[in-house]
C-alpha cells in the first residue's frame, strides 16, 4: 500500500504512521525481504521518514544475516539510510 503511495507521489501521514506503527508492533521476521526493503523505500520517497522503523528494519537484516535478500533490496535499503542520514555501522559492516 505504501509502495504505490510514494509511487504516485502521494503523502499521507497518518497512513504511514499507522503503517509504521502497524510494522513495529510485530515481528519483523514476518515480512519478506522485498517488503521490507519496498516497505522503508517507499517511507523515505514519500518523505514520511521514520528512523524507529528504519533501524528496526536494519536489525531484521543483521538477524537474517542479509539470507535471501536480493542485490536490489540491499540496495533500496542502503540508498534510504544514506538519505536519512540514519548511521548503523553495523549494518554496512558485515
Amino acid at each position: 500500500l505504501v509502495w504505490a503511495f510514494a509511487t504516485a507521489g502521494v503523502g499521507n501521514d497518518k497512513l504511514y504512521a499507522a503503517v509504521a506503527d502497524e510494522a513495529l508492533a510485530q515481528p519483523l521476521r514476518r515480512f519478506k525481504s522485498q517488503e521490507l526493503a519496498n516497505m522503508v523505500w517507499s517511507f523515505e520517497k514519500a518523505g514520511a521518514r521514520n528512523k524507529k522503523l528504519y533501524i528496526a528494519v536494519a536489525n531484521e537484516v543483521l538477524r537474517q544475516k542479509f539470507h535471501g535478500f536480493k542485490p536490489q533490496e540491499l540496495s533500496n535499503i542502503a540508498w534510504v539510510f544514506a538519505r536519512a542520514s540514519v548511521h548503523t555501522s553495523k549494518l554496512f559492516m558485515e
